[in-house]
């Protein structure tokens, strides 16, 4: 089959890696697509990055399938365009993708639903969320409503922080308890009935080392099949992800992040496709072929299956511009990623291009340094040894990706 591929960052570069290696699939297009995503796929300019751009690609390519990486699309209605058209595609239609498009509307579902999530309360305007903060306890969350590259969330530890956050993020507003545990996100794929659970994964949201500094997009995350306990995934099954599945018939990949905490998992948020950069160490780890359980999926025939994965663990660690979350300037020369792949790791591009003087940074998150091990110790070092042989001016990264992992397995032996 021929397989489109719809977006441009680490996530889509490690779909691509993945489905390139499938023997259905005999041709992988990406649009826009990056410079490490074109020796195994062809990329192909997004246009305007609409809907209607997106689906005049997939019939000019005479895509056999359509997966969607990022929310954007979706939150647009690229699904609807496409099944109108009777082309198929995997994801979820703007109406299910509200789920992550809009926290307000999340909240109220799963209050509806009867999903456990932190208490909450919703504010039209900053005046409305200035009288809902007294009515929590300290430290809040605020999140603003819309799509905001995983960076409309602010944890606030006092009043300042929180009118601070107010002014800064755009309104409606949703205003929720502080939850604590650890965080964990639990992806499923899903044809609108049934679901193939992933391997969980852990992200790394903060900028800094030991959870610090203000969020970004991620900044490294590793999948360990240890994260949960078998228990514990048939609880979010059961609580969680079935009963999201039955009231909106979600079709793609549906992602919880959870909060594991002492009375069990509460949604943090929804996610309407794979996370950012959990789908680099998930693709690292995946042995099953993914595409032909794509493709049923979006002809609304996923059968009952389960993947096969690789027994050890697996890290991904990013690899940031200087500045990043906040401004940083573009245009610096890359090196060592040849050196950093002769160590048995695989590099995804995140935000690259080709400049006049080779590779350069194109974005605030830049590189996905990717390794696996037998165990989470071994994964962690064959990852950062490969970052380190990379640089470009003011690269900076988190060097504790995975260690909350090595707690949980030091607490357990």
């Amino acid at each position: 089959m021929k397989v489109l591929i719809i977006g441009g960052g680490g996530r889509e570069h490690a779909l691509a890696w993945r489905l390139a290696r499938s023997p259905e699939v005999k041709k992988v297009f990406a649009s826009p697509g990056n410079p490490g995503i074109a020796p195994i796929a062809t990329c192909v300019p997004a246009g305007d990055g609409s809907p209607g751009a997106y689906l005049s690609i997939a019939e000019s390519v005479d895509a056999d399938l359509t997966v969607v990486g990022p929310e954007a699309p979706l939150v647009a209605g690229v699904v609807d365009a496409f099944r109108d058209r009777g082309r198929l595609i995997f994801g979820p239609t703007a109406e299910a993708a509200r789920l992550e498009g809009s926290k307000v509307f999340a909240k109220n579902f799963f209050a509806q639903s009867k999903i456990p999530t932190a208490a909450f309360l919703t504010a039209r305007d900053a005046a409305e969320a200035r009288a809902a903060l007294d009515r929590f306890a300290y430290p809040l969350v605020i999140k603003a409503d819309g799509l905001a590259a995983g960076k409309g969330v602010v944890v606030a530890e006092d009043r300042a922080v929180a009118e601070r956050a107010l002014a800064s993020l755009q309104p409606p507003f949703v205003i929720e308890e502080f939850l604590t545990g650890e965080e964990v996100s639990y992806i499923v794929l899903s044809d609108g009935c049934n679901v193939v659970p992933l391997e969980p994964t852990q992200d790394h949201k903060a900028v800094f080392d030991d959870d610090t500094g203000p969020n970004t997009g991620g900044m490294g995350a590793y999948c360990d099949s240890s994260i949960l306990t078998a228990e514990q995934s048939r609880e979010i099954l059961d609580l969680v992800i079935r009963p999201t599945i039955e009231a909106t018939g979600f079709t793609g990949f549906l992602y919880a992040g959870l909060m594991m905490t002492a009375t069990g998992p509460k949604v943090l948020e929804f996610n309407v496709r794979l996370g950012d950069p959990e789908t680099q160490p998930i693709m690292y780890r995946i042995e099953s072929d993914l595409a032909p359980l794509l493709l049923a999926a979006a002809q609304g025939a996923l059968p009952s299956a389960r993947l096969e994965w690789r027994p050890g663990p697996a890290v991904c660690v990013v690899l940031a511009s200087g500045g990043y979350p906040g401004t940083f300037v573009a245009g610096k020369g890359i090196t060592g990623i040849e050196a950093a792949e002769a160590t048995g790791a695989t590099v995804f591009h995140a935000g690259t291009r080709q400049g006049a003087a080779g590779l350069e940074t194109a974005g605030g998150r830049v590189l996905g340094v990717a390794a696996s091990g037998p165990d989470l110790a071994a994964a962690i070092d064959q990852a950062y040894a490969a970052a380190r042989l990379i640089h470009f001016d003011g690269m900076h990264y988190r060097t504790d990706i995975g260690r909350k992992g090595l707690r949980r397995c030091h607490a357990t032996i």
